[in-house]
């Protein structure tokens, strides 16, 4: 650590030399943790800063490899990640403040709660990574970003998971990272950000190859985005996806029932298509108790283009098992999926909040892991409800079968939020990983036609009621990302593991 200068690099001199070694010590350097974590969100959508995080990262790295020992760094990693949490995951209160009916207090517990739970694995990484440092700069690199991509893949996959706000994600196009996407995931996307981020301190004038092996690695992302890994198949659709914008402090209300059924109905009507779709619980009420008559008049619509109609609504199988669903009408036979990732605080209240809870239709039952994609207009739909698209895993199930991913979201639980643009970052890394478009129907925003390269085709305002019309193409083919999954990254995670520790015992 004593020969270890990150102030070599000319181009970060400036920037680094504010931070004295006063400032890199104490109480100033875990508030400049705090304020990195927090300023990380401008990487995000909606700003979508992407070249940002790798600066905020590098003054995170050089604070661990600062730091007198590995409690501190460990309260270093914490504050980074609290900071990133609290100010991008907090919309999280909306939904227990103006729709769960808690009092101000009693809301912003569970989401401070929520937001200490998703930081959680950030003290591990300060602590491990300081006190298991290598002697190297260039194995710190790879120790610190090996560490990284684990505590996003774990937070993937620890009870239910919750990936929200991933490193990788802040990487969406026109992020050269973007092009490892397709290979690794969105936790690939990851490693390569801490890797890059790190090589940026540990470069020197002497010793030059950290900032040539980080500019080979955007370089090679750069070409990958690029690659096309799938191939366009059948015919392309016409599509129509409905937006109806019914607020969800009325949506469960009974006069505004009449009210919904027309608005949907009417929008169908005046815009034919080959596939139609209506966002999450776009009819707020179980499907065997809606009228017989309204189901055929909204077949008859969509078999005008000899297509089909998918709606967002409930299912049951008694009075405690229902599901939030799919169902299909239109030339095909009717077809349906149950989300299997529920929402906590929205669909179900975890253990200990149900008591107080009070949010309609909040004990869902989950649907499948492995569900059959939907044939209709010709193509081979994987659908996935709004939460859903946060897991690369599950909507890999139906592929390399499906042809097309279909979203339908209602995001309305968090208001006038980040979460609209958050959640249309997350549905485009699934373009990349899987190679396929995405069609994003939602009731207030934001929805969508993503191409299979992460790029937004067209998108409708938010808070606006609206359909929009579009032609798509299915993509058949793999990705290598479809063939391995997240098992890609941690055979990546292992082997970076096995090559420090092999040059630590040399």
């Amino acid at each position: 650590m004593k020969n270890f200068s990150p102030y070599a690099f000319p181009l970060l001199r400036p920037w680094i030399c504010v931070f004295s070694a006063r400032l890199r010590q104490g109480r100033p350097a875990l508030f400049l943790c705090a304020l990195a974590g927090a300023l990380g969100v401008l990487s995000f959508a909606p700003l979508e800063h992407f070249w940002l995080m790798p600066f905020l990262l590098a003054l995170l790295f050089h604070l661990l490899c600062c730091a007198p020992d590995w409690r501190q760094a460990a309260w270093r990693a914490t504050l980074f990640g609290l900071g990133l949490f609290l100010s991008g995951v907090s919309w999280v209160y909306v939904s227990m403040y103006v729709y769960g009916g808690l009092s101000m207090v009693m809301a912003a517990l569970p989401t401070l709660l929520l937001c200490f739970i998703l930081a959680m694995g950030h003290p591990m990484l300060g602590g491990i990574f300081r006190h298991y440092m290598p002697e190297t700069p260039g194995r710190r690199a790879l120790f610190f970003a090996m560490l990284w991509a684990s505590i996003d893949l774990l937070r993937g996959w620890l009870f239910t998971g919750f990936p929200w706000l991933a490193l990788g994600y802040s990487q969406t196009p026109p992020s050269p990272l973007s092009g490892f996407a397709p290979i690794l995931g969105v936790y690939g996307v990851s490693f390569f950000t801490a890797l890059i981020s790190a090589w940026f301190v540990c470069g020197s004038r002497k010793h030059p190859w950290p900032w040539i092996a980080a500019l080979l690695v955007l370089l090679s992302g750069w070409g990958l985005r690029h690659y096309a890994w799938t191939r366009p198949v059948g015919e392309p659709v016409r599509v129509a996806l409905i937006q109806g914008n019914i607020a969800q402090g009325q949506k469960w209300r009974p006069e505004k029932f009449i009210y919904t059924l027309n608005l949907y109905r009417d929008l169908i009507a005046q815009h034919p298509a080959q596939l139609t779709v209506l966002p999450e619980t776009a009819i707020p009420i179980f499907y065997d108790n809606i009228d017989k008559d309204y189901l055929r008049e909204l077949k008859s619509l969509a078999m005008r283009e000899n297509g089909n109609l998918v709606m967002g609504v409930l299912t049951r199988a008694d009075a405690k098992t229902y599901w939030n669903s799919a169902v299909s009408l239109g030339v095909a036979p009717s077809q349906g999926y149950s989300k299997a990732h529920l929402v906590p605080f929205g669909e179900y209240a975890p253990f200990g909040f149900d008591w107080f809870l009070n949010i309609p239709m909040a004990s869902f039952s989950s649907g499948p892991v492995r569900q059959l994609p939907l044939e209709l207009s010709g193509q081979k739909i994987a659908v996935n409800i709004c939460y859903e698209d946060l897991f690369g895993h599950t909507l890999s199930a139906p592929l390399p079968e499906a042809t097309l991913l279909v979203n339908m979201s209602n995001t309305a639980w968090f208001g006038r939020s980040l979460a609209q643009s958050q959640h249309l970052q997350i549905a485009r890394m699934r373009t990349l990983e899987t190679g396929r478009a995405m069609l994003r129907a939602t009731n207030t925003g934001m929805t969508a036609v993503i191409t299979p390269d992460g790029e937004v085709q067209d998108v409708l305002p938010q808070f606006t009621i609206g359909v929009l019309t579009a032609t798509v193409r299915g993509h058949a083919g793999m990705t290598p990302y479809i063939l391995w999954g997240d098992g890609g990254v941690a055979f990546l995670i292992l082997l970076t593991l096995y090559l420090i520790k092999r040059r630590v015992k040399k």
